[in-house]
């Protein structure tokens, strides 16, 4: 259980001693709990302060003062629904305000994008996305692949910009060229909109929490780097918006890094072998018996033939009623998911889902746990000190229930053969978010596709396993285009 769960439960328990058991007995038992969970009382202060001096109040145990650790106590019960994930949310700022030292933001359809952008060639780069002393000598020894090309970097879902922190600098220093990583909109520090609950159908400008505002976002930040083709790396649900850009803008991209990717892969599909008839048994036929059989033969062709076409006329009939319905229910399905959005409600559920699962997400997402640090967790919650935080969730599932598929186009599993571009596949072996079979499905449906699996890794290779992942992104690049470390491979002008 997370330091969160333990306060809560020890609160609760609190509460009820506080209701008529005598509190003073069990003031010991208070300080040891307070002391004894450094981190939740660094993450809840209010709460731990709260119960010391509820329990500090019971020494006489008068009804008096029995009322005034209730008090208190109830007052922490408040100040903890007030928190989510360990975040205050009473003084909740704009994106901006948040931002850090290399924070950019970009203007791009009314949105105020937050990335951030490592230029190797520029000496005026801030130095802090090299967390780790160790990087600055690993980034001397790791060959150079001058490309000539940009990397666009693109988070999961519920990350940001911070998830690249520990590769971002190092793939900028191999490839010798731009690295960008942008967070999606209801992500990170990119500005969140009012609410788009009555403009989730097909309305103008496009849904800003849409898959397709995320692709054209995209494909701008290649022309804001001046390039005419970029190497996506899309991680997990990043992987969804690479492969999309792709299909939107084939010559744009010059090669896809899916690190467990979100996709669901198509099961295998053997096609089955045609085999000839034995002629030479058709060939033994007497002209006679050949004679009769075709006598035999036309009337149930005919037969077959106007049932075929009665069958067709019925078929497609049936197809128009079904598919007028669909039509209808999915408006209607709009309308009412519309309503609700606007409702409370939804966005209750996201701020409980994230205070009882975010922190889990986020050690799950991981094969040693015990790897993440204060430094990770805040990483990934900072966003819930952003205005608007909870309503843009909301929007952003809704647009993925709405948006997610397009009826002018074939699923995306149906159209993954049709990938021409280098593709490399990146998973854990111990992904228990995206199981690592999947990834090897991807594989067998993408032609040319390179698989590298990591051991002893999860969800986060690019964060877990910072040097094996750099390695297999060098060698997937050496391969790619033309394997040599000094020549230039210039794809841009």
């Amino acid at each position: 259980m997370s330091g969160g769960g333990l306060v809560f439960q020890y609160h609760y328990q609190f509460l009820r001693i506080s209701n008529g058991v005598a509190i003073g007995s069990n003031n010991q038992t208070c300080q040891t709990f307070v002391s004894s969970h450094s981190n939740s009382k660094r993450r809840y202060p209010t709460l731990a302060t709260t119960i010391t001096h509820a329990f500090s109040l019971s020494g006489s145990g008068s009804g008096a003062q029995y009322s005034a650790a209730g008090e208190l106590i109830d007052a922490g019960r408040k100040q903890q629904k007030k928190r989510i994930a360990g975040i205050d949310q009473d003084e909740l700022l704009d994106p901006k305000l948040l931002a850090d030292p290399d924070s950019c933001f970009c203007e791009f359809q009314g949105v105020e994008i937050h990335h951030k952008l490592y230029d190797p060639g520029s000496h005026s780069s801030d130095k802090s996305l090299l967390t780790h002393s160790q990087d600055v000598q690993d980034q001397t020894q790791t060959p150079l692949l001058k490309l000539g090309l940009p990397m666009i970097l693109l988070h999961g879902f519920g990350a940001s910009v911070f998830s690249w922190n520990r590769v971002m600098k190092r793939l900028a220093h191999l490839t010798c060229f731009k690295v960008l990583a942008f967070d999606r909109p209801a992500f990170g520090l990119t500005s969140r909109l009012n609410s788009f609950g009555t403009q989730i159908s097909d309305a103008k400008p496009v849904n800003p929490y849409s898959m397709a505002f995320s692709v054209l976002a995209t494909l701008y930040f290649i022309d804001f780097l001046a390039a005419e083709k970029a190497i996506l790396v899309g991680h997990s649900a990043g992987s969804l918006v690479a492969v999309d850009a792709y299909f939107e803008a084939p010559e744009r991209i010059a090669a896809l890094i899916l690190i467990a990717p979100a996709i669901l892969a198509p099961r295998a599909i053997r096609e089955p072998k045609i085999v000839e008839g034995n002629r030479s048994e058709g060939n033994n036929q007497t002209n006679g018996d050949r004679s009769v059989s075709n006598n035999i033969r036309k009337p149930l062709f005919k037969l077959f033939e106007v049932l075929s076409k009665f069958t067709k006329y019925i078929t497609e009939a049936v197809m128009r009623m079904i598919k007028g319905m669909a039509v209808m229910l999915n408006s209607l399905y709009k309308k009412a998911l519309s309503s609700f959005l606007q409702s409370a409600l939804p966005v209750m559920l996201a701020r409980l889902l994230i205070d009882k699962f975010g922190i889990a997400a986020v050690r799950t997402a991981w094969y040693d746990s015990k790897q993440v640090t204060e430094h990770i967790l805040d990483g990934y919650t900072k966003p819930l000190r952003a205005k608007g935080w909870d309503r843009a969730l909301v929007e952003f599932t809704a647009a993925m229930l709405i948006n997610g598929k397009s009826e002018m186009k074939p699923p995306l599993a149906k159209r993954l053969h049709e990938i021409s571009c280098p593709v490399l596949i990146v998973t854990g072996d111990t992904d228990r978010i995206v199981p690592s079979w999947n990834a090897e499905r991807l594989s067998l449906a993408i032609p040319q596709s390179k698989l590298e699996v990591i051991k002893n890794c999860g969800h986060l290779p690019h964060e877990e396993k910072v040097e094996e992942f750099v390695r297999v992104v060098e060698k997937f690049l050496q391969r790619a285009f033309g394997g040599s470390k000094e020549h230039s491979l210039q794809a841009v002008t």
